[in-house]
């Protein structure tokens, strides 16, 4: 879908200005809040039909704050790991069409992890680019270049995880931000603390790659890292709102990835709860990225800005759930598997947008939405109808469903492709597959076997009863096999190769 963007010329140059200008403070600012690494049930607010011991085992007073006021969707979907879900929520693309299907850091190198069944091939391991012709790079005009066009003061504060080392994307000013504070090409920090300088090797410096840059002037102190990414997100806010231009804030987050550290803030109340040394770490995280989530609120509010400010809260992948010790089964229940895998516990976000004036309070809508919707639906809350981009804009908005809570064509197949090998591994984490879901039904293929599984969602969230077998829906596993098959094929994705035989795999429905 392309689409291009045209000023009408009023007047003498001097009032197209003066309107321009007027026209873009009554655009609404923005606050694109995104974790990483966060489950579906890592949070006080419950996003299936009842509480879980998660629930009670976490607490996020302000995600609770921000469910009260506006949407939470209960089914909406990212990518397995993280630089194909960002890619896709800065460029609207499915990972099928921009082929940055696994996470990316060093230019022209894969990330896989080596197998002996599989071979990766050729996908776009240097990530997103704004120019035309890098190799192995996808060429898009990304969400803030957009926004910029349009009036908008655009920063990035935290994690990129956009492009390669030495690629273009790995500098967020490359791709329409006006303002990056702490990031880069790695996906992950070198240390959350300020007294480790952020994974920095000395105070001051900038060690790649792991090491957070921009954050020299917290180097050496207790600030953690969330905090800190923290306050540089309201000093943009302060300066955007001081120079009267609409801003839109992309508060990445860093936590809750690995490596875990305590916030001191908040770790010793789950030590006393009884939780393990790691697991009252990673609580502390996800307590402090609430934290940062009110505080952004508390900012807002107390400048005056809450009713022309859009709050939107989503995570990456699904969450973490090997590594941690204890029962990996129960990382993420209801929901089988966890990062790096096309089952729910992989790619089942927890998502809530406060659009004031346009969400209804404690709205509930069960719709499902996929990381790529974002890039439509946030141009459309903007204001931004008409405009021109080099890629085709695979998402769809779901404004609707926020200005009348309206569910959206439930029956829309999404699609998941991940024919890669991340590095951990478990029987259901980290295995190369490729999954579309359509209505309640979700089939997964598996690209080391052949092999491809059925589910309905709708009795069986936890995916335990595999109905490819059953008679009665054996048919509708063949035509989602089909439509997966086909659209891969479309969109000419790149998938692995068989070790043995050099020959590319089959699709799902097992054809060449």
């Amino acid at each position: 879908m392309n689409r291009k963007f045209n000023y009408s010329i009023r007047g003498l140059v001097c009032t197209f200005v003066g309107s321009l200008s007027v026209f873009a403070q009554e655009r609404p600012n923005i606050i694109l809040f995104l974790v990483d690494d966060m489950g579906w049930q890592d949070t006080s607010v419950p996003f299936w039909t009842k509480r879980t011991p998660l629930n009670d085992t976490y607490r996020t007073p302000n995600m609770e704050r921000l469910a009260a006021r506006g949407v939470k969707f209960t089914q909406a979907y990212a990518c397995p790991v993280s630089s194909p879900s960002r890619v896709s929520l800065m460029t609207g693309a499915n990972v099928a069409q921009h082929k940055v299907s696994n996470w990316t850091l060093y230019k022209d190198k894969g990330t896989d992890k080596a197998s002996d069944i599989l071979t990766f091939g050729e996908w776009n391991y240097n990530g997103m680019s704004s120019q035309q012709g890098d190799p192995h790079a996808f060429y898009a005009k990304a969400l803030p270049a957009l926004l910029r066009d349009n009036g908008y003061r655009t920063c990035i504060v935290g994690k990129g995880h956009f492009g390669s080392i030495d690629t273009p994307a790995a500098n967020p000013l490359n791709i329409g931000f006006d303002v990056n504070i702490g990031a880069h090409a790695a996906g992950a920090m070198g240390s959350y603390l300020g007294e480790e300088n952020y994974g920095n090797k000395k105070a001051g410096t900038w060690t790649q790659p792991w090491g957070v840059p921009s954050l020299e002037s917290y180097h050496g102190s207790d600030v953690f890292l969330t905090e800190a990414l923290t306050k540089e997100g309201c000093k943009f806010m302060e300066k955007s709102v001081s120079d009267k231009q609409p801003f839109f804030l992309y508060m990445s987050h860093y936590a809750v990835h690995a490596p875990f550290k305590a916030d001191k803030r908040f770790v010793q109340k789950y030590i006393e709860k009884g939780l393990s040394q790691k697991e009252a770490e990673y609580a502390s995280l996800i307590e402090g990225m609430d934290k940062s989530l009110g505080d952004l609120m508390d900012w807002v509010e107390n400048k005056g800005i809450e009713k022309n400010t859009i709050i939107i809260f989503m995570s990456d992948n699904g969450g973490y759930s090997v590594g941690r010790g204890g029962e990996a089964a129960l990382r993420n229940y209801p929901l089988r598997g966890g990062k790096g895998a096309c089952f729910e516990g992989g790619i089942r976000e927890p998502m809530l947008v406060y659009w004031p004036g346009v969400t209804k309070p404690e709205a509930v809508n069960h719709t499902p939405v996929i990381i790529e919707d974002f890039y439509p639906s946030i141009l459309e809350m903007a204001g931004i109808k008409n405009y021109e981009v080099p890629q085709t804009i695979n998402g769809v908005s779901f404004v609707d469903a926020l200005r009348k809570n309206k569910s959206l064509k439930e029956d829309r197949p999404l699609y998941f492709h991940y024919p890669n090998n991340w590095g951990e591994r478990r029987e259901d984490v980290g295995v190369p597959q490729s999954a579309i879901r359509k209505g309640d039904w979700k089939l997964i293929h598996y690209y080391e076997t052949g092999k491809n599984e059925l589910y309905n969602l709708k009795i069986d969230i936890f995916e335990k009863k595999d109905l490819m077998a059953d008679k009665r829906c054996h048919k509708i596993g063949l035509s989602l096999a089909r439509q997966l098959s086909n659209y891969l094929k479309t969109n000419k994705s790149n998938m692995p190769f068989d070790k043995k035989t050099g020959l590319q795999v089959l699709y799902p429905d097992g054809s060449k």
